[in-house]
């Protein structure tokens, strides 16, 4: 493999983890309070939950949790292909469900990389399992014996194995296979926090903003004059879709 130029991956990761807090903010702008009540409000009154602020800041962490996991993963994915790109001269695949190509002592490695351990449940392991079984066929049909399937995994912990035909690599072991270097995986922690703190004192400053205007839409929308909240309205808001008499004649209203 080539040596990898580290100022090379400090540039890329300064400035693609930038983009990240970019689109974190972006995704702060984009909320309204339709977007946010998608928790279940059943659990909310079995816990007596009484105040719109903590419905709201509920919510709104339960969205930006899984809206920053989406968003990092990315990153972390596209940071793998990069050092694999400087490292082996690999390219980005053209395959359904395949991020990487490369070839290396003699064996074409074809490799889905994915941010963390519980990337899908069992429906999208096994359209990863089908996709790399074509890709594989594919790059077979022209006459290349050696070919090797990867699950590439940036974070964790799991051993080294073979399973539903492709070798299944994580963490250290991950960032060393595009690299060859067994510190990578603690290098590039040190460029990931580049600006960390400026870029997240503005993120908070913003989501408080955020929570205040919608913890003020949700009072107007879902308590009642003193300040109650009406969990009927709240339960409607998020439940109600009754359309079952259009399928299911007997289940008309009298």
């Amino acid at each position: 493999m080539n040596p990898l130029p580290y100022g090379d991956v400090r540039e890329y990761v300064n400035r693609n983890v930038t983009r990240f807090h970019e689109r974190r903010l972006e995704s702060l702008r984009s909320l309204d309070i339709k977007r946010v009540l998608k928790k279940n409000p059943y659990l909310f009154r079995a816990k007596n939950v009484l105040t719109a602020s903590e419905i709201v800041n509920e919510f709104l962490d339960a969205f930006l949790s899984s809206s920053e996991e989406e968003l990092f993963g990315k990153f972390l994915e596209g940071l793998a292909v990069f050092v694999a790109q400087r490292t082996t001269g690999g390219h980005k695949s053209s395959a359904s469900g395949v991020d990487l190509e490369f070839t290396h002592n003699d064996v074409h490695y074809i490799v889905s990389v994915k941010s963390g351990p519980n990337w899908g449940n069992a429906a999208a392991q096994d359209k990863q399992e089908d996709d790399l079984k074509n890709a594989v066929a594919r790059v077979r049909q022209n006459e290349e014996a050696n070919v090797q399937a990867v699950l590439g995994i940036c974070y964790g912990k799991t051993r080294t194995n073979f399973l539903r035909g492709y070798m299944k690599v994580v963490g250290q072991n991950f960032w060393y296979f595009i690299s060859e270097d067994k510190n990578l995986y603690t290098d590039i922690i040190e460029p990931i926090g580049y600006r960390a703190r400026e870029h997240n004192d503005e993120y908070v400053s913003r989501k408080a903003e955020v929570a205040n205007l919608l913890t003020k839409d949700f009072i107007e929308l879902y308590c009642d004059k003193a300040g109650s909240i009406v969990w009927g309205k709240l339960v409607r808001a998020a439940c109600g879709n009754y359309d079952l008499d259009r399928y299911l004649p007997s289940y008309q209203s009298a």
